[in-house]
């Protein structure tokens, strides 16, 4: 009895010969890692902020806080043009009524009061329309939304701070109470851009 007879079925049976490469594929050799098939190469990965592998799909959660902020600082901004076009209005009806019976200092003295009071709305009525158009920008998220905000922070910090001083002078709890406020609002508005999560969410590609 062979072993090598092909019809023997308890013989061994015969080896198959190695299979060829595949058309347009070489076979590396040994040790040799394979080559990527032909087309488009691998694009990197874009690097992902501290803590995460990848780039945030959604805002972090101390931007919305910021964001947030700013439409509540906006609503402030607003009632305060409203406020100061009404006390312009006011002033005017008092020159208007000096007027009337003759007392001219006072008349002068109303106009120029109301001509300060509408300043003051616009300004108001301005950094309201910033506050606005920040808030909203965050979603997108560019590099100049992030400085203007930043920048925006710590200017309204300072003068909170300000404000501070001054309740604090005063001794008046509701003197400080406010400018208290404002001051942890606009901290929170100038850090959250310029912390890893929010440095990343305004450097991620846009398609």
């Amino acid at each position: 009895m062979s072993y090598g007879d092909p019809n023997n079925p308890y013989g061994q049976p015969p080896q198959q010969p190695p299979a060829a490469p595949g058309y347009g594929y070489p076979q590396a050799p040994p040790g040799v890692p394979p080559q990527q098939g032909y087309g488009y190469p691998q694009q990197p990965a874009y690097p992902g902020y501290p803590g995460g592998n990848m780039m945030p799909q959604s805002m972090p959660g101390l931007l919305m806080t910021a964001r947030v902020f700013l439409f509540l600082i906006s609503a402030v901004q607003i009632l305060g043009a409203i406020g100061f076009l009404y006390g312009a209005a006011v002033a005017n009806d008092v020159s208007d009524s000096a007027d009337e019976f003759g007392f001219n200092s006072t008349s002068d003295f109303g106009d120029a009061a109301a001509g300060l009071f509408v300043v003051f709305a616009l300004v108001a009525a301005a950094l309201a329309a910033l506050s606005i158009t920040l808030g909203v920008k965050f979603g997108r998220g560019a590099q100049g939304v992030r400085i203007t905000t930043v920048v925006y922070g710590a200017l309204g910090g300072i003068l909170g701070l300000i404000y501070l001083f001054v309740g604090m002078d005063t001794g008046f709890a509701s003197a400080i109470i406010f400018p208290l406020i404002w001051v942890v609002f606009a901290v929170i508005i100038t850090i959250a851009p310029v912390v890893p999560s929010g440095t990343a969410w305004f450097n991620r590609p846009r398609y």
